[in-house]
């Protein structure tokens, strides 16, 4: 039986545009679905009907041309929203009402997008699958004993169960194309500086972006879109700037044209400190992409990276100095769960030298990649290299060994933070047990349209925007 969320969300978009169901009427039919369905997936950390459907309401007058008007959406809870409880995944923040949103969240409402509440988090992002001890953990829809992945796990988890169309993340390290990769989802990580509202410029290193967690290459485009153009924002980088007319990304997505010349690398800057182990499932998803990717007529070449043996120790030096900025006084730090609680440590008791050494090596990393990527439009390698991980796998107590396990799960994409490369997952296979696995692929500088383009040409070959879930899909 056909049903709203079958669509697109381009497809949800139009239909709203043309007076086929109203705003409301939309986001009455997710948020049936979320009650229906979430409590055995763990989407959503917060659900605010009240104020989706007044919200809803209040959009219905306003003009149709706004880039997501009337379309449901969530906030990660990273984000914060003015009036509505926000705990950033953590005990310490448990009943925290922020009085004032996050530019992230105006953003949206600009583009008369209605949010439904919060996607589920771990605490405070920082761990790379989403089971925080504030909240319930996100289940992989596909098989509802694996993990979704993070920081963006529920987020992914709402796309991929038809519990919203499309949704916000945001990737310091992979937070956007891990869970994508895990879930079957289009995942894009911008370049640095593409999206105003969350450029990474205010993070640490440069790190932390937002982007879009989608079921198709134009949804993610369409998303991107209004992301990157809100009124009255100007680009805060120097190369080609985001804004255009009708959409400079979903037009990217929807033509899908051009040759390009790609390399496919399986390196990782990690291996230099931790063994890494390549699952079979992930390098049949890589060999998949690269038959079709060939077949399409783009060139491939190997591309065999140097090895980085200071960039686990870097990274981590970053890593723990992000975790030492928190506002945790020492009641909330007893509060929170072991990894942060090593992580904060860690961090706060690192000197000026060691941080600015780790940036400055970092900083060389980023000029070093990119001149090697500079010949080819964009670098094909595995999304993860292993298939998503049981709940419960990931160390609890040992925050070191927990730190190397998410290692050893995603090696292939934090360098492209440190970069400030754009970068896209996008499913191209399965498991026999019916688990999707990615490919993730890396531009240039600014070479998101490249990257959207490459992705509509695998997607035609190969499918996947029209699959659901199978429990999940009625």
């Amino acid at each position: 039986m056909f049903e709203l969320h079958h669509l697109s969300a381009v497809e949800q978009l139009d239909g709203l545009r043309r007076g086929e169901f109203t705003p409301r009427e939309l986001a009455e039919h997710y948020l049936a679905r979320i009650e229906r369905l979430d409590p055995a997936l763990g989407a959503f950390a917060v659900v605010d009907a009240d104020a989706a459907l007044a919200r809803a309401d209040a959009v219905a007058s306003s003009p149709r041309a706004a880039a997501l008007w009337g379309l449901p959406i969530a906030d990660k809870n990273l984000v914060a929203r003015a009036g509505r409880v926000a705990t950033f995944g953590s005990r310490a923040f448990a009943g925290f009402v922020p009085e004032t949103s996050d530019e992230l969240a105006t953003v949206l409402d600009r583009a008369e997008a209605v949010s439904l509440g919060a996607t589920s988090a771990p605490e405070f992002g920082f761990p790379s699958y989403t089971e925080p001890l504030a909240g319930r953990p996100a289940r992989n829809p596909y098989a509802l004993g694996l993990g979704a992945g993070g920081s963006s796990g529920g987020a992914a988890v709402a796309v991929a169960a038809g519990l919203l169309p499309v949704a916000p993340g945001s990737d310091g390290g992979g937070s956007i194309r891990i869970p994508a990769a895990a879930t079957g989802l289009v995942g894009l990580k911008p370049s640095r500086g593409r999206v105003v509202a969350a450029s990474g410029f205010a993070s640490l290193a440069g790190l932390v972006v937002a982007g879009p967690i989608a079921r198709s290459v134009a949804d993610a485009g369409l998303l991107l879109d209004a992301l990157c153009a809100p009124p009255g924002a100007a680009p805060a980088w120097a190369t080609e700037p985001p804004g255009g007319d009708g959409g400079p990304f979903l037009s990217a997505a929807v033509r899908g044209e051009g040759r390009y010349q790609l390399a496919v690398t399986r390196d990782s800057p990690w291996a230099s400190a931790y063994e890494l182990r390549v699952d079979p499932a992930a390098d049949a998803a890589l060999e998949r992409a690269l038959v079709e990717l060939a077949a399409i007529g783009h060139g491939i070449e190997e591309l065999r990276m140097p090895e980085e043996p200071g960039y686990a120790d870097a990274f981590r030096v970053v890593w723990q100095a992000g975790a030492a900025t928190l506002p945790l006084d020492d009641a909330q730090l007893e509060l929170v769960e072991p990894l942060t609680r090593w992580l904060v440590e860690r961090g706060r008791a690192l000197g000026a030298r060691a941080l600015g050494d780790a940036l400055a090596w970092l900083a060389g990393f980023e000029r070093r990649t990119i001149a090697a990527f500079a010949p080819y439009d964009a670098i094909v390698m595995p999304a993860l290299a292993l298939t998503p991980r049981p709940i419960g796998w990931y160390d609890a107590a040992d925050g070191e060994r927990n730190f190397a396990q998410q290692v050893q799960y995603t090696p292939f994409t934090s360098f492209a933070n440190v970069a400030g490369l754009p970068a896209i997952t996008v499913p191209v296979h399965e498991t026999a047990e019916g688990i999707p696995m990615g490919v993730q692929l890396v531009g240039r500088p600014g070479g998101e349209r490249t990257l959207l383009a490459i992705g509509a040409q695998l997607e035609r070959r190969i499918g996947w925007q029209r699959r659901h879930p199978p429990a999940w899909s009625a």
